[in-house]
């Protein structure tokens, strides 16, 4: 069994719709989860934005809006009398439901409803696209097998006691499709995964069955070796290892979500990254494995907050570390880099909600300097100790650019350097000449 995800341009139009069997092959054991179609995410959070406020007829122009969209898309994806009749009673279903909240209190359990909505739609007008071609399919309703703890995070021993039966019920059928994104929580409510959505959905599925494989088909062709909207020439690379891969989409590479794959790499389940536009393109095969002696690729993360905490009291004392990451602890922000010398620490940050506070807290300590706007730039390959070489050619790359933090050893797959963000593009485009040209 083969787990291949889409995302929501992969599913964003009739035409490209239907374009998915291009992909998908019926005659092979393959579970499809698709995303909502694009833009239908957006619009349910705009109506649920509005319900909250208490805004019912903004958003019931909104839900409206959305509906003449949808009657469109099944006009199109199914011309035949019969198979739109059963697509228009399944959006006249989903819109009546989501008009219908106009008139009962909202709460943020609603809210999870409504933005539940879309990937529901997008499934079950495939199933009936699919049945109105006379392709055999099963729709699997997610809710009945994704599931969270009471720590929010996804149960997969439940996901396999209550997936394998259903997928044993149906053997003699081989493509079952599915929601991303949507799951229940402890309380059996309908709530979402929020980290990687319909990536994590496939990651889950695959370690819950032991699959084949993993493919999260997207609309570029794997992960490249630089930010291609800013550098000319990136081309894909061809295989990462799980680590490479999450240091990755950590800083920067928007392709993936880097805790998305982690049920994947737990099990070990491979992961491809392929490009629906380009279904013959080799994509990007991520595993265990990596290969040796390569600098990987470059990534880079913007709206990067650097703090320097300076005093003469952590020169030889214990515990002074632990004292300040606790400050962050509390505020529960996380840190991305963190350099030390006798009598400094300096850290990043990339969520500012509580920063006035943590400044505050950390004046206690000594001298506190606070520096914005700076972007990591991440250098990722096989930097392990018995390699020589690279470091330094990943600061020639930049010996011209004023460099605020470096970061190295921290793992065997990447060198971070702190940059001012007005220095960012330049920065990928040297260090691209310097490695890969």
């Amino acid at each position: 069994m083969k787990i291949l995800k889409f995302g929501g341009t992969s599913v964003g139009s009739p035409e490209r719709m239907t374009k998915l069997l291009d992909i998908v092959n019926p005659n092979e054991e393959q579970i499809v989860v698709l995303s909502a179609v694009s833009g239908t995410t957006n619009s349910l959070v705009e109506i649920a934005n509005y319900f909250l406020a208490g805004d019912k007829k903004k958003g019931s122009e909104c839900v409206e809006n959305l509906y003449q969209k949808y009657k469109t898309f099944v006009v199109e994806l199914l011309p035949a009398t019969e198979f739109q009749e059963q697509g228009n009673e399944v959006i006249d279903y989903h819109f009546g439901f989501l008009a219908g909240l106009a008139n009962d209190i909202f709460t943020s359990i609603e809210e999870k409803v409504v933005l539940a909505q879309g990937e529901l739609l997008s499934t079950t007008l495939y199933h009936i696209y699919l049945k109105s071609i006379g392709v055999p399919s099963i729709l699997l309703p997610a809710l009945d097998f994704m599931k969270t703890d009471e720590d929010n995070e996804p149960d997969i021993p439940f996901t396999t006691k209550h997936l394998t039966p259903l997928l044993e019920k149906h053997k003699d059928n081989k493509l079952f499709i599915t929601q991303g994104y949507i799951c229940r929580n402890s309380f059996g409510e309908v709530d979402n995964l929020r980290r990687g959505g319909s990536d994590y959905t496939a990651s889950l599925l695959g370690a819950a069955i032991l699959a084949e494989e993993v493919q999260i088909w997207t609309d570029i062709d794997g992960m490249h070796n630089n930010d291609p909207r800013i550098v000319k020439g990136t081309k894909p690379i061809a295989r990462l290892s799980f680590d490479e891969a999450a240091e990755l989409a950590y800083f920067g590479a928007k392709i993936l979500h880097p805790q998305s794959v982690f049920p994947a790499q737990k099990y070990k389940i491979p992961v491809r990254l392929l490009n629906t536009m380009e279904p013959s393109a080799a994509g990007t095969l991520i595993t265990h494995d990596s290969e040796k002696g390569k600098i990987k690729s470059i990534a880079a993360k913007d709206g990067i907050t650097a703090i320097r905490i300076q005093s003469s009291r952590m020169l030889l004392a214990y515990g002074f570390l632990r004292r300040v990451f606790e400050v962050f602890e509390r505020y529960k922000t996380p840190i991305d880099m963190i350099t030390t010398s006798e009598v400094a620490v300096s850290l990043t940050i990339d969520e500012t909600a509580h920063l006035p506070q943590i400044i505050e807290e950390l004046e206690s300590f000594g001298t506190v300097e606070v520096d914005t706007d700076h972007s990591i730039v991440c250098v990722v390959g096989d930097f392990g100790s018995e390699k020589h070489g690279f470091a330094s050619r990943v600061l020639e790359g930049l010996k011209h650019i004023p460099i605020r933090m470096i970061s190295y050893g921290g793992s065997n797959y990447n060198v971070s350097l702190l940059i001012l963000s007005e220095y960012k593009t330049e920065a990928l485009r040297s260090l691209h000449n310097r490695l890969f040209e």
